[in-house]
């Protein structure tokens, strides 16, 4: 009578891994770690109401500057410059509710850090300018009320978008961001630099030397709409070279929607309230061009990126 063992009980060392060996598991079982850092709801929900907000508001300041009317939050001697504020803020809205598709913080950042800086920007220009607010000077009433709600929603927006970034930087940072899968092409990095050091300086100079530089604007502003201009040109600036710095128009995907738009939308205004311009000054030209730096921009990033992707492309911001 045969008294030999089953193979399984004859040679132990040949079951499967079980939790008594734990080494003996495959590595593929662990998971991968995500790239980049994990981006925190609360920015996704801040641009989603940013969004919103942008929308409404920026349509009233847009179609009525547009139409002649002045609807800003301050007193503004010509319409055009709240209705640029208002068409920027149209145009960066459809950017914005994309932030929530996001996975990681990489991906939005370059659209992101701007918003910050408008919410904060236009704060603190009117808290500087709070003699010439509405609410202050006088008025229609719907203007008044306009104003008097602007102070607080503006308050609370730019309290938010510091502190969703400052509980952004507070979560952990997971596995490096992935290598550049859509690369800013070499030729436009100058053009690049060019275009958002310009809004970056006037930008600048607009905000913190008003005085000086609103000599430079070719229709009629006064202390409050250069700051406020200022604020959306510094933005803007700082989304150009965030961008450029990423150097990859998959995680910039956000931004390079948004600079079009915002240039399709000044321009429209811009036309709408021609006569009011001096098409023969300096600046004049210098916002033509810069708009139309935008709107090529953007043109040519969207252009690239429906470029089929090459081998191991696949990651968090293409899509």
């Amino acid at each position: 009578m045969s008294t030999s063992a089953t193979p399984s009980s004859a040679n132990p060392s040949s079951t499967t891994p079980s939790a008594a060996n734990p080494s003996a598991a495959p590595a593929s079982a662990a998971p991968s770690p995500v790239p980049g850092r994990e981006l925190s709801a609360a920015v996704a929900v801040l641009g989603t109401v940013v969004a919103v907000v942008s929308l409404g508001v920026g349509s009233l300041l847009a179609v009525a500057g547009a139409a002649g009317y002045a609807a800003g939050a301050w007193v503004s001697p010509e319409p055009l410059s709240p209705a640029l504020i208002g068409a920027a803020m149209v145009g960066v809205a459809p950017a914005l509710f994309t932030l929530r598709r996001a996975d990681t913080w990489e991906e939005v950042r370059s659209l992101y850090l701007p918003l910050v800086v408008v919410m904060v920007g236009l704060l603190a220009v009117t808290l500087l300018n709070a003699g010439s607010l509405r609410v202050a000077e006088g008025g229609p009433l719907f203007l008044v009320l306009f104003s008097l709600g602007w102070v607080p929603v503006v308050a609370v927006l730019a309290l938010a978008a510091v502190g969703c970034l400052a509980a952004q930087y507070r979560r952990p940072a997971g596995a490096p961001a992935r290598t550049s899968t859509a690369p800013i092409p070499g030729w436009s990095k100058p053009l690049l630099a060019v275009l958002g050091s310009g809004w970056l300086g006037i930008g600048a100079g607009l905000l913190f030397l008003p005085g000086f530089w609103s000599a430079f604007v070719p229709w009629a502003v006064n202390r409050a709409d250069a700051q406020g201009l200022g604020v959306w040109a510094l933005a803007l600036g700082v989304g150009v070279l965030t961008s450029l710095a990423e150097d990859d128009l998959a995680r910039s995907r956000p931004a390079v929607r948004a600079v079009p738009l915002v240039a399709v939308a000044c321009g429209v205004v811009l036309a709408a309230r021609a006569p009011a311009v001096d098409w023969t000054s300096g600046g004049a030209v210098s916002l033509l061009a810069l708009l139309a730096g935008l709107l090529a921009t953007g043109v040519t990033g969207r252009l690239l990126l429906g470029r089929p992707a090459g081998p191991g492309a696949a990651g968090p911001g293409a899509r």
